[in-house]
C-alpha cells in the first residue's frame, strides 16, 4: 500500500532527500555507542546483560521511533506532491467518410495480402492520425452501406474497419451508390471542412445513383473528394471460388481513371492511383497532410501538496517517544 502511494508521488525539492543518508550514520553511532558501554560494565565478572529486564531489552525503541521522526521531516521538506495534467483541445475538426469498395475484385492479390485488406490497414492507420476529427466509414459495391456514422471514437472506427470484408454486400462496383451515401452522411455536418476519401478497383457498373449525379450533390454540399485507383497495371492474380475449390486465375485491372479524375477535379480533390502497399500507404499520408485539421491545444498542470501526512506522522512519533521516554522508561533516583 506504502509503495502503491508513492508511485504517484514528485519531489519538488528533491535535493532534501540527500539528507536521508543521515540516518544509516545516526544507526552506526548508535550501535558503536552502545557497544562500547556494554563493554565496560561487568559486574563480578558477569556481563550486565544478565541483569536485564523487559524495559533493557526495549530500550532500543525509542531510537527507533526518533529515526522514524527524522525521516519523516525529511521527506516532508522534500515537499512530496502529486501532478493532474489537464488537456484541453479547442479549434476546428475536418469530417471524413472513408469510402471503400468491398466489390469481388478487391480481393486480387496484386496487393498484399490483397487490396482490401491492405485498404483496412491503411484505413487504420489514417484513422489512428486524425486525433480531433470526426471519420465515418461507407462500404460499398453492387449497393453501398454505412459501416460506421461520424464519430471520434476511434475504437468503434478501428473496429468497424476491421469488421469489413468481401461478400457482405451484393457484387459489383456502384461508385455512384458509394459516393451517394458518402455524401449522405456530410450533408447535415456543420464543419467548416468535409472530405470523402473514395478508394475502388473497377468501374462503375450498378447501383441506383449515377456518379455524374453523386458528383454533382457533393459539389452541392461543398464536400471535397479524393479518389484512389488501387491496382497494378495489365492483369492481377485473384482467387476465384470453383465446383473444383478456390483456384487463382488472371483478371483484368480495369480501373475508370477517367471518371475518378473527373469526381476529384470537379469537387476541389485530388485523384490517385495505387499500384503496391507503399504506394497506398504514401496516398494516404499525403491525403493527411493536405487536409490539416486546425486544432488547439492547451496543457495545464496542478499540484496538490502531500507533505501534511508526513508532518503529522513526526509529530506523533515525537509525541510518542516522550511518551515513553517520561513514563515506560523514566528512570527513578
Amino acid at each position: 500500500m506504502l509503495l502503491d502511494y508513492f508511485k504517484n508521488i514528485t519531489f519538488s525539492q528533491q535535493w532534501v532527500l540527500f539528507f536521508l543518508g543521515i540516518i544509516p550514520a545516526l544507526i552506526w553511532w548508535y550501535i558503536a555507542k552502545n557497544n562500547k558501554r556494554q563493554g565496560s560494565i561487568v559486574v563480578s565478572g558477569v556481563s550486565a546483560n544478565g541483569l536485564s529486564t523487559w524495559k533493557t531489552g526495549f530500550r532500543h525503541l525509542l531510537f527507533v521511533l526518533r529515526l522514524l521522526a527524522i525521516a519523516c521531516i525529511i521527506v516532508a521538506l522534500a515537499r512530496p506532491q502529486t501532478m493532474y495534467e489537464e488537456q484541453n483541445a479547442e479549434g476546428e475538426g475536418v469530417d471524413i467518410v472513408l469510402c471503400i469498395d468491398v466489390s469481388g475484385s478487391m480481393t486480387a492479390q496484386d496487393l498484399t495480402p490483397n487490396r482490401l485488406e491492405a485498404a483496412k490497414n491503411v484505413a487504420v492507420d489514417f484513422v489512428n492520425k486524425r486525433l480531433t476529427d470526426r471519420i465515418a466509414i461507407v462500404i460499398f459495391s453492387g449497393e453501398s452501406f454505412t459501416q460506421c456514422p461520424l464519430t471520434t471514437d476511434h475504437t468503434v472506427l478501428i473496429s468497424a474497419i476491421e469488421n469489413i470484408r468481401n461478400g457482405l454486400l451484393e457484387d459489383g462496383t456502384a461508385i455512384g451508390s458509394g459516393l451517394g451515401t458518402s455524401v449522405d452522411r456530410l450533408r447535415t455536418s456543420k464543419s467548416k471542412s468535409k472530405v470523402v476519401i473514395l478508394l475502388t478497383d473497377g468501374e462503375n457498373n450498378g447501383g441506383l445513383i449515377d456518379p455524374q449525379t453523386a458528383k454533382e450533390i457533393a459539389k452541392a454540399f461543398q464536400i471535397k473528394v479524393y479518389t484512389i485507383g488501387v491496382g497494378t497495371e495489365g492483369y492481377a492474380p485473384q482467387p476465384v471460388n470453383t465446383p473444383m475449390g478456390t483456384v487463382t486465375q488472371q483478371a483484368k485491372v480495369s480501373i475508370d481513371e477517367k471518371l475518378l479524375k473527373e469526381i476529384a477535379s470537379e469537387t476541389g480533390g485530388k485523384y490517385f492511383r495505387a499500384k503496391d502497399n507503399e504506394g497506398l500507404t504514401g496516398i494516404y499520408d499525403e491525403i493527411n497532410s493536405l487536409e490539416k485539421s486546425k486544432v488547439e491545444i492547451t496543457s495545464r498542470t496542478r499540484y496538490t501538496e502531500k507533505f501534511f501526512p508526513f508532518v503529522m506522522a513526526a509529530l506523533a512519533l515525537m509525541f510518542l517517544e516522550m511518551l515513553m521516554k517520561f513514563m515506560v522508561f523514566r528512570k527513578f533516583p
